[in-house]
């Protein structure tokens, strides 16, 4: 399931601020950087950048930034750039963020930014995977991190999927740039070399600890075998003139504005109520010290020497053989121990729980310098009774003779000779394949086993069963419902099932009580617990699983077509008056701040809605050429599921109604918008939608708005006993394009692009028809790395090429004369040694003064002219930007 993107090359010309002044020369060799983030988006790492402004000021580690996208995709706040336009504005936005951090390394990746989804998959397929990986593990292997952090990789609720997936590949990242194997050409024809950082982390960690610097001592994970390094945010920044390193935090937050960032409040300003930035470690190659050692506890063992610990560039890898493992069953544990400098008398010993039994010898001798690897391998045995599910950590320690000592960990699961878990979520079950083939199992830590079943309705739910155990076992399984609910199976057997090998049994569950509350309406955000009884050879265990509840609905047939008109006319919709008021999203707040209705009918073509909707605050009223991105102001977002059950929003129809549009010349009509669905636009991807509303005024109390959709403008015919549907409302009060409370039908975390818990839509009455779904259409412009001049700038200052793509000879392209600098333009000489395309700028360091594209169907020289008009500006560069294939680079010269 590896796919290959379908971008395309857009140019463009705006405003630009940012790097300063341009080298006259490219460095004798890439820039070497001691920390690396790697996330999706303009703005992923703005919540770190406190903890890498502190590093950089006071330990002088240089952090540098990969940016999958530059998320043209996205909302803007401040203007109506989007697509390419908006990615250039982001990445200036972005480079100015980091700036404030000590951060003028920025290298953004040129995949493609779609819209929300939670698909990590969706994702994928549209970046493709082997591309997308190699670009990342070529600045990896050119630019050299010690440290790699990340967001979260893990497919939890709410989770944005291309967040997901920047943080799946940068794990597998740090793996494969170290290994000759993997992208071999960018050893033996791009002359790279493989590249082994030493520390992984995750953005984030959970757990208590103090306020006040006492935060980076006192840290206890809310999971003990995590291990989560904490930097205190109240460090005063000589650079930026005694200012606490929260507070610039803030400030770089601000240069985030086209996100609606520009207003962020002030951070807190007493020293004992600020806390730490954490970060958690996924895995190490180097030895590490206690997290609470203090603020650089991360940076120990990789950029920083540890108080009594190894030579810096000394690797102590361990790894269980296992991560599952049962009572009293051995396993293997392997440390790998390599150096750059040679250390006598290395011994490695390995410590377990109490109750746990180690043999094997640690006895490595002389670490050579020439990072030849030695192996201990040890054997651990738990001991006769462990409680599935529950963690373990095991730790590797090295002595030496004279050069200190150092410690390393690794993580192993008890669990049951048989498993049986609920049947996961398509992309959960993709995510845990994933952690298994990269043998990063403790990543699924914060997902949940969860399925969801319609209000008073039946549902299927499987059961997978996993043996863990090296007999063939047999057993029964039980299926244990909380009040409410019901399950026509008393148990289910299995039988013959072989070492290794899954199997699964069904269950028939029926929701009994339909009064139960549903999304999260119900206790503890509308969980709903089961428990999941398995037995096996000689004992049986239990599993948690969750049942969310959707909300049912259904909806009659109309005798005579509504008018589209923003009222319910006497007898035009007969149906149930749904409430849409329960929030899911922003701050809690009153009916009267937002709350609403819907009601819904159909025709032979079409299907009507009308929602009423209570607010107290009208929010900023886009122009009607900005009707889009309806997280930022007043709006209903109406979702249909033809068939029900759909991954995420590419097989589904989703629109944005938006009550009122600054048009004064055509009576500030209401607009409509498909976003993140099977086919984004506006009235030419939906025609036939018809949107009427009427707003009230002296004073404003809200809005009812009436749509048409007609059911050839849907991505598949409906089944009329399962329609997936939501209705979600934002709320904004405030005029800066900001929203603050969302509302809605079915409510979760992440609902709006998980289709699988939207509520279920009966229609009545009405004939289903075979499926027959639309191909799903997809954005196809990125903004490209060879358009930016601030990244050509870059390129030509740290020798990394643009896009991460591979690099062209400092001779690919050279400016060979200058030959006229004048108020009515520049010209200048190129010359190439092989085919390809020029993209040449002149910049003033604020915005393109001129630009223009040359293509050279062979190597040669051109004259190029640059129409400008006026004097250049003091510090104007021209900048050159060249793609040969998959291969660019980026040169400046100075102008004025």
């Amino acid at each position: 399931m590896r796919w290959r993107p379908t971008t395309v090359i857009a140019a463009c010309g705006l405003l630009l601020m940012g790097l300063a002044s341009p080298a006259q020369a490219k460095p004798d060799a890439p820039i070497d950087l001691d920390i690396m983030f790697i996330g999706a988006h303009p703005d992923d790492e703005a919540g770190q950048l406190g903890m890498f402004g502190y590093w950089n000021e006071f330990h002088n580690m240089k952090a540098g930034v990969i940016t999958m996208t530059r998320g043209e995709g996205g909302g803007n706040a401040v203007g109506l750039e989007e697509g390419p336009a908006l990615g250039i504005l982001r990445e200036d936005e972005e480079r100015k963020a980091v700036g404030w951090a000590g951060v003028k390394n920025v290298y953004n990746l040129d995949a493609l930014d779609f819209y929300y989804t939670a698909s990590a998959p969706l994702s994928e397929q549209i970046w493709g995977y082997q591309r997308a990986l190699s670009r990342i593990v070529r600045t990896i292997r050119t630019t050299k991190p010690e440290i790699i952090v990340t967001m979260n990789p893990s497919a939890t609720q709410g989770n944005h999927g291309n967040h997901q997936e920047a943080a799946m590949l940068a794990v597998e990242a740090f793996y494969a740039a170290a290994d000759p194997n993997v992208f071999p050409d960018q050893i033996k024809k791009e002359k790279l070399e493989p590249f082994r950082p030493a520390r992984l982390f995750q953005a984030g960690g959970s757990g208590t600890s103090s306020n006040g610097q006492a935060c980076e001592t006192t840290f206890t994970p809310s999971q003990s075998t995590n291990t989560i390094f904490g930097t205190w945010q109240g460090y005063e920044s000589a650079r930026h003139g005694g200012t606490r390193w929260n507070q610039v935090g803030v400030w770089a937050r601000r240069e985030y504005a086209s996100q609606g960032w520009g207003d962020t409040a002030n951070a807190q300003s007493n020293p004992a109520s600020i806390g730490c930035n954490r970060i958690t470690m996924i895995d190490s190659r180097t030895p590490y010290p206690d997290p609470n050692v203090g603020g650089t506890a991360a940076l120990q063992g990789t950029s920083i020497r540890a108080q009594g610990g190894l030579p810096l560039g000394t690797e102590l890898h361990v790894r269980a053989q296992a991560w599952q493992v049962l009572a009293g069953q051995p396993f293997e544990v392997k440390t790998n121990v390599r150096g750059t400098q040679a250390i006598p008398g290395a011994k490695v010993a390995l410590t377990a729980p109490a109750g746990w039994t180690v043999t094997g010898k640690g006895d490595i001798g002389t670490i050579t310098p020439n990072n030849k690897e030695s192996v201990a391998t040890f054997t651990v045995t738990p001991p006769a009774t462990l409680v599935a599910g529950e963690r373990f950590q095991l730790k590797a320690t090295m002595t030496t003779k004279k050069d200190g000592t150092g410690s390393n960990t690794t993580l192993v699961q008890a669990t049951a000779p048989v498993r049986g878990t609920l049947e996961p979520l398509a992309e959960v079950g993709d995510f845990r394949d994933w952690t298994e083939t990269n043998r990063v199992q403790s990543l699924d830590a914060l997902i949940e086993s969860l399925r969801s079943i319609p209000s008073g309705g039946t549902q299927p739910i499987r059961v997978d069963l996993t043996n863990h155990s090296k007999n063939v076992q047999s057993g029964t399984v039980k299926l244990n419902v909380p009040a409410g609910f019901a399950v026509a199976e008393a148990q289910q057997s299995y039988s013959g099932l072989q070492p290794g090998t899954r199997g699964s049994v069904t269950f028939t569950v029926t929701n009994t009580d339909a009064s139960l509350p549903t999304a999260n309406r119900a206790p503890n955000d509308g969980r709903y617990p089961v428990q999941i009884e398995t037995s096996y050879v000689g004992g049986s265990a239990v599993e948690p699983g969750v049942l969310n509840i959707v909300p049912v609905t259904s909806i009659p047939k109309a005798s005579t077509a509504p008018v589209i008109d923003g009222t319910a006319s006497p007898g035009e919709y007969g149906g149930e008056v749904i409430d849409i008021s329960t929030r899911w999203e922003g701050t809690a707040t009153t009916a009267a701040d937002i709350s609403g209705t819907a009601r819904l009918t159909y025709t032979d073509d079409a299907i009507y809605a009308l929602f009423e909707i209570t607010d107290d605050v009208l929010g900023s009223v886009l122009p009607a050429e900005d009707c889009k991105r309806p997280r930022r102001n007043d709006n209903v977002e109406f979702g249909i599921d033809p068939r029900g059950g759909s991954a995420n929003t590419s097989t589904v129809f989703n629109v944005a109604l938006f009550p009122i549009t600054k048009d004064p010349a055509n009576g500030n009509p209401p607009c409509f918008a498909r976003e993140r669905d099977n086919h984004q636009g506006g009235p030419e991807t939906a025609p036939g939608l018809q949107v009427a509303s009427v707003v009230t005024s002296s004073p404003y109390t809200g809005y009812r708005i009436e749509v048409k959709v007609p059911f050839n403008v849907l991505p598949d015919n409906v089944d009329a006993s399962k329609m997936g549907m939501n209705i979600l409302v934002n709320d904004s009060d405030t005029q800066d394009l900001a929203g603050q409370t969302r509302v809605g039908w079915s409510t979760w975390s992440g609902v709006r692009a998980d289709p699988w818990r939207w509520g279920v839509a009966k229609l009545e009455g009405y004939q289903t028809r075979p499926s027959s779904p639309k191909t799903p259409i997809m954005p196809d412009t990125a903004a490209m790395s060879v358009n930016s001049p601030q990244t050509i700038l870059q390129s030509s200052e740290d020798k990394v090429a643009p896009g991460g793509w591979a690099a062209l000879g400092d001779d690919a392209i050279k400016v060979k004369n200058i030959t006229k600098k004048n108020q009515n333009g520049v010209e200048v000489e190129l010359k190439t040694r092989q085919a390809g395309t020029a993209r040449v700028f002149v910049w003033d360091g604020n915005s393109i003064l001129a630009q223009t594209t040359v293509e050279f169907d062979r190597g040669g020289s051109r004259d190029v002219w640059l129409p400008t008009t006026g004097a250049l500006p003091a510090g104007t560069t021209l900048l050159v930007s060249y793609q040969s294939g998959d291969a660019t680079t980026g040169t400046a010269q100075r102008l004025s």
